[in-house]
Parts: structure tokens; C-alpha cells; sequence
């Protein structure tokens, strides 16, 4: 989020934000009111951290000015209330078509994105590369997981948090997507075995071909 960087950091990401059209290091020193030495030094390390990117140039009397903007990581900086609209899509499905449909249909969902996920790169040689791609997917989402072994030598993924956390505790059925994109990315049953949203320190998967416990 925006306040987990800097503060002259934030000001540029704010200033790029108003200025969609794109600002120079110009620009920014009088607005700012700091060095263009200065300015450039923050703008190589958002650049380096894609933040900001170049977006264009501005002719001038001399050789033209490059213009900065906004990259995706950048935008995605500020703050938005996606977890607002997810709960409010919930709970008017929820209400519409009640638990056992809701579950159907996030099933569904979780299914349909994987099979999407599995077109678009090479199929994994075996369930313990699936299980490591899948992974893969989970960081890039937000999760703090990684692939472990259990104590029956099964292969399994742990998380220490959930991104849907909040949204899971109100509305269970969302886990439902994610075991089901689990099952069907890797070709196995998922067996979840601890739930922080049902009390748990972790949230557990073990891919199996045979499951005692929980499943999709």
C-alpha cells in the first residue's frame, strides 16, 4: 500500500497520479522543491522497484524531456476496496441461491481458472511440479506459502495467511475456490487439513489420491 514507502516517494506517486499524461524530473523538482539530482536518484530506484515507468517524451527548446508515469505497481499502490465488492458479490449470491448452490458455483469458478492458468503455460510432468507451480501462482497472489513434506511423505503446501481471510470468515463457501483451482491445477484430491478461518495457525493442503480427511 502507499504508505509502505517513502514519504518524498509517495508525494512523486501521488504527483503521477494527478498527471496522467506523464511529468518530468522538471516537473517534479518544483513541485517537490527538490534538487533534479535528487529527483533522479528517486526515480531510478522506482523505476528499478517498477513503480513508475517512461511513458513518453515532451518536445523542448533543446534535446526532449522524458516524461514519467505510473507503471501497474504503481496504481496498484493506492488503495482500492476490492475486498468491499467481493462481499457484497457474496452475500447477494448467498442470498439469491443460498450455502449449497454458492458452493457449486465457487467450485465452478475455482475450476474454470484453472483449467485457464493450465492453457497458458506447459503441462507440469507430475503432481509434485504442478504442486510447485501452484506455489508459484499462490505468491504472486499475496500468500506467504511454500511446498513442504508431510509426515507421510505426501507432498502439501502451507500458508500463513489467507487473502481471504475476512471473507472466508463470513462466507466459508470461498474456500471452495481455492480447493477447487487446487484439485484441478494439479490433478489430485486436496485434503484440507487446517483452516485459519476455522481456528488454525496455518491453512494446510496435502495433494493426495486418496484423502481421510476434508476434500474439494
Amino acid at each position: 500500500m502507499l504508505d509502505s514507502y517513502g514519504v518524498r516517494q509517495q508525494d512523486i506517486l501521488k504527483f503521477m497520479l494527478e498527471n496522467k499524461d506523464g511529468v518530468t524530473i522538471d516537473d517534479l523538482a518544483q513541485t517537490l522543491k527538490i534538487s533534479r539530482n535528487a529527483v533522479r536518484q528517486h526515480l531510478a530506484v522506482m523505476e528499478r522497484d517498477a513503480l513508475i515507468t517512461q511513458v513518453g517524451a515532451r518536445p523542448s527548446k533543446g534535446r526532449p524531456e522524458l516524461l514519467y508515469g505510473l507503471a501497474a505497481k504503481g496504481k496498484e499502490a493506492f488503495p482500492r476496496r476490492y475486498s468491499w465488492f467481493a462481499e457484497l458479490l457474496m452475500t447477494t449470491l448467498f442470498r439469491e441461491v443460498g450455502s449449497e448452490n454458492l458452493n457449486a458455483k465457487t467450485t465452478a469458478m475455482g475450476e474454470s481458472v484453472a483449467k485457464d492458468l493450465l492453457e497458458r503455460r506447459r503441462p507440469p510432468d507430475s503432481m509434485a511440479e504442478a504442486i510447485k507451480e501452484l506455489n508459484k501462482l499462490m505468491l504472486e497472489l499475496g500468500y506467504s506459502s511454500k511446498v513442504k513434506v508431510g509426515d507421510d511423505g505426501e507432498l502439501l503446501i502451507e500458508a500463513n495467511n489467507c487473502v481471504f481471510h475476512e471473507l472466508a470468515a463470513k462466507h466459508p463457501e470461498v474456500c471452495q475456490f481455492d480447493l477447487a483451482l487446487m484439485s484441478t491445477f494439479t490433478k489430485a484430491q486436496v485434503c484440507h487439513e487446517e483452516c485459519m478461518v476455522r481456528g488454525g495457525k496455518v491453512c494446510r493442503f496435502k495433494f493426495t489420491y486418496s484423502c481421510s480427511g476434508p476434500i474439494t
